[in-house]
C-alpha cells in the first residue's frame, strides 16, 4: 500500500464544504505545513461584494500587524538630504531621487513598499506606468507619501500590511510563518478580518464579505467562518 504523505494525510482530514472556526483552521493549516522543508508562509483570502472597478466599490488600506508577519520588507524611498537620511537610519534598502526613478525604469523591482516625502511627488509620478500595476504607487491615505519617512519605513519592516481588492473584489495578505505560535496566527488574522471589515464602502450592497479562506504556501486553501 502507498504510503500517504502527511501533508496529503491533513489534507484528507479537511472538509471542503464547510466552514471552520479560525482557531481550528489554523490549527489544521499548521499540520500541513509541518511537512514542509521550508518556513511557509499562512495567508487569508476574503472574498468581498464588491466590484473594484467602482470608485465607491474599492477597498482598500493599510493593516499593522500585531505580530508582525514574519517577512523581510524591502522598502524603496524617494527622498533627498535630511529625508534621505531619515530613511536610511530607518533601515530602507533603496534611497534615491531621480536616480532611483531611473533605475526603477531601468527594471529595478527588488522592493515591495514604495514611500515618498511629498516633494518628490513630481519624481515619482512618472513612474505610474511602472508602479501602479503592482500596487506600489505612494497614497497619502496609506501613508506612504508622508514627511515622517523615518516612521513609514520603521512601520514597513515591522510587518505593516497594504490590501487592495483585485478586479473579482478578492483581497488577500500574509499574516504570519508556519513557525509562528497558532495564537500569533489567530490574532493577526482576526486583525485582518476587522480591518477589512470596517472598510466596506459605500458603495457595497448586500453581502459584503462573502468567503473567508486560509491557507499555507503550498498547502490547500480552508474555509474559516467569519469572525464578527
Amino acid at each position: 500500500m502507498a504510503k500517504i504523505s502527511k501533508r496529503k494525510q491533513a489534507a484528507n482530514e479537511i472538509d471542503r464544504t464547510r466552514s471552520y472556526p479560525l482557531a481550528e483552521a489554523v490549527s489544521m493549516i499548521k499540520a500541513s505545513a509541518a511537512a514542509s522543508k521550508f518556513d511557509e508562509t499562512i495567508e487569508i483570502a476574503m472574498n468581498l461584494g464588491v466590484d473594484p472597478r467602482h470608485a465607491d466599490q474599492m477597498v482598500r488600506g493599510v493593516i499593522a500587524m500585531p505580530n508582525g508577519t514574519g517577512k523581510t520588507m524591502r522598502v524603496a524611498v524617494f527622498a533627498r538630504d535630511a529625508k534621505a537620511d531619515e530613511a536610511k537610519e530607518a533601515g530602507a534598502d533603496l534611497i534615491g531621487a531621480e536616480d532611483l526613478a531611473e533605475a526603477i525604469q531601468g527594471g529595478e523591482s527588488n522592493f515591495e513598499r514604495v514611500i515618498a516625502s511629498p516633494d518628490m511627488m513630481g519624481v515619482v509620478g512618472r513612474l505610474g506606468k511602472v508602479l501602479g500595476p503592482r500596487g506600489l504607487m505612494p497614497n497619502p491615505k496609506l501613508g506612504t507619501v508622508t514627511a515622517d519617512v523615518g516612521a513609514a519605513v520603521k512601520a514597513a519592516k515591522a510587518g505593516e500590511v497594504q490590501y487592495r481588492a483585485e478586479k473579482a473584489g478578492v483581497v488577500h495578505a500574509g499574516v504570519g510563518k508556519a513557525s509562528f505560535d497558532e495564537a500569533k496566527i489567530i490574532e493577526n488574522a482576526a486583525a485582518f478580518i476587522d480591518a477589512v471589515r470596517k472598510a466596506r464602502p459605500s458603495g457595497a450592497k448586500g453581502t459584503y464579505i462573502r468567503k473567508i479562506t486560509i491557507s499555507s504556501t503550498m498547502g490547500p486553501g480552508i474555509m474559516v467562518e467569519d469572525v464578527a
